[in-house]
């Protein structure tokens, strides 16, 4: 969690008994004690208030599923990739549909010797 291993605490505990001292210790650590408790007593009324703001319809949601740190930009894709049906494979209605809206995008044919069509915006 801290980075701290299990060495390292019992370093961290010794110079804290030797520089805190044996008569102030037990003052500190019930100080230590409060303190946790009364955060642990604010984040769950935190968590409470937030329930109750936010209604019924967001007890039911998976909030694992919006961790940003699971989200693998190359499944993202290969999952992308690998969901569209080839064109062989989808309904014949949707392939008529898609035939109707390419036909809708082919280009008239422009008379001889006419200029190519030009837009000076565009450039």
């Amino acid at each position: 969690m801290l980075g701290i291993n299990g060495g390292e605490l019992v370093v961290i505990i010794v110079l804290a008994l030797v520089l805190i001292g044996p008569e102030r210790l037990p003052r500190y650590a019930a100080q230590l004690g409060a303190l946790v408790r009364r955060g642990k007593s604010v984040l769950q009324d935190a968590k409470t208030r937030v329930d109750d703001e936010l209604g019924e319809d967001f007890r039911d949601v998976d909030w694992g599923k919006l961790d940003p740190r699971q989200y693998d930009p190359r499944r993202i894709v290969k999952e992308a990739l690998l969901d569209d049906e080839p064109a062989a494979r989808r309904p014949a209605a949707a392939a008529g549909a898609g035939a109707a809206a390419a036909a809708a995008t082919v280009p008239v044919a422009r008379p001889a010797g006419a200029p190519a069509p030009f837009d000076d915006e565009a450039t």
